[in-house]
């Protein structure tokens, strides 16, 4: 995917070997601090509940240990989205959550942005003043790459950790599934209640949607399929082992994938010159639909596209690079990806 989940964002960039893209733009308005909340009534869970000491090892192998269970917590807009969904609400975010215009990113999910502190709104942004000043107890983001905070800035990165500890839910190589699980267990170590109405129905609903998308991939037969994003310079083809809802998809349900013979430095893609962009012949795409992507009606202007066999029978569809990693999110992200998939016909 970039790097704002390792697919194209505004363009890709060169993180340690991996290529990955970048967010939005704005400002949130200022909102008083919240403490995790239940999921079915958006309540504190009480300052009672959190007495006693609290530990959580994360997935760089650090372990986080604090006098009380947390409840001043700032995140990275995907954990944030996805702890949302859980019942947890962060008072402060990074990463692309606010349109240009204003309104919400979609990577924001259900997360009302009006309530939280923006933090930093693009790559790169991070306001350190801002952060101290929220007088976080916890900070958590997800990783691309090992041991690297998604959004945080390397060279603000000690300063950053200093203020207050750091939790990092790695991504490469896990299936979507596996995320989720991840997220759904801070959340409860955060004071979520698990069992609510709301997770229960959602958990309901993505458990459907992944047995139709695993009838899809019983019945797919020879179709062709392709998963892709793009900057102005290059097309990039998608390596699902290396993301986690392509994981889910290729692993978890079955469906067949077009997989790139060579993949560049970091795993996550091979990125090909516009000019041979039909290497991989494919029956369907499904482009990187993310608000700061390049877009559809972007790459109409290059001369090849137009001459690939699946933009010639309108077979082009947005991909969710960056579904949120909760049952809400993965469950809206399959249903639209099978109700596409199924529209799918063999032109090759």
């Amino acid at each position: 995917m970039t790097p704002d989940h390792p697919l194209p964002r505004r363009g890709f960039l060169a993180a340690t070997g991996a290529m990955l893209l970048l967010a939005g733009c704005g400002t949130s308005q200022s909102a008083s601090p919240s403490p995790s909340a239940s999921p079915g009534t958006g309540q504190s869970t009480g300052p009672s509940q959190a007495a006693g000491p609290w530990s959580y090892t994360d997935d760089r192998g650090k372990k986080i240990e604090l006098p009380q269970r947390p409840t001043r917590i700032v995140t990275q807009v995907s954990a944030g989205a996805a702890l949302w969904d859980f019942g947890v609400r962060p008072i402060g975010l990074f990463g692309p959550h606010k349109l240009a215009d204003g309104g919400r990113d979609p990577e924001a999910g259900e997360i009302d942005v009006s309530t939280v502190q923006t933090i930093g709104n693009v790559w790169d942004e991070f306001n350190i003043e801002k952060y101290i000043s929220l007088q976080p107890e916890l900070l958590v983001s997800g990783m691309y790459i090992k041991d690297q905070l998604w959004y945080v800035p390397e060279k603000s990165k000690e300063q950053i950790e200093a203020v207050a500890p750091t939790i990092g839910i790695n991504f490469a190589g896990r299936s979507g599934e596996e995320v989720i699980g991840k997220y759904s267990e801070l959340a409860g170590l955060l004071g979520a209640d698990l069992g609510a109405p709301a997770i229960t129905e959602a958990k309901a609903r993505y458990d459907r949607a992944l047995a139709e998308l695993k009838a899809f991939a019983s019945a797919q037969g020879e179709l062709k399929i392709l998963f892709a994003g793009a900057s102005p310079d290059l097309f990039y083809i998608c390596h699902p082992p290396e993301f986690p809802d392509l994981k889910l998809v290729t692993e978890g349900a079955g469906v067949k994938l077009i997989v790139p013979e060579t993949v560049d430095q970091g795993g996550y893609y091979e990125s090909i010159s516009w000019e041979k962009i039909d290497k991989y012949a494919a029956d369907a795409l499904f482009i990187d639909a993310r608000a700061q992507s390049m877009k559809v009606e972007e790459m109409a202007k290059k001369p090849t596209w137009g001459k690939l066999p699946a933009v010639k029978a309108g077979q082009v569809y947005p991909w969710r690079a960056e579904a949120r990693y909760s049952y809400q999110g993965y469950a809206i992200m399959l249903e639209e990806l099978v109700a596409n998939l199924k529209k799918v016909k063999r032109v090759l």
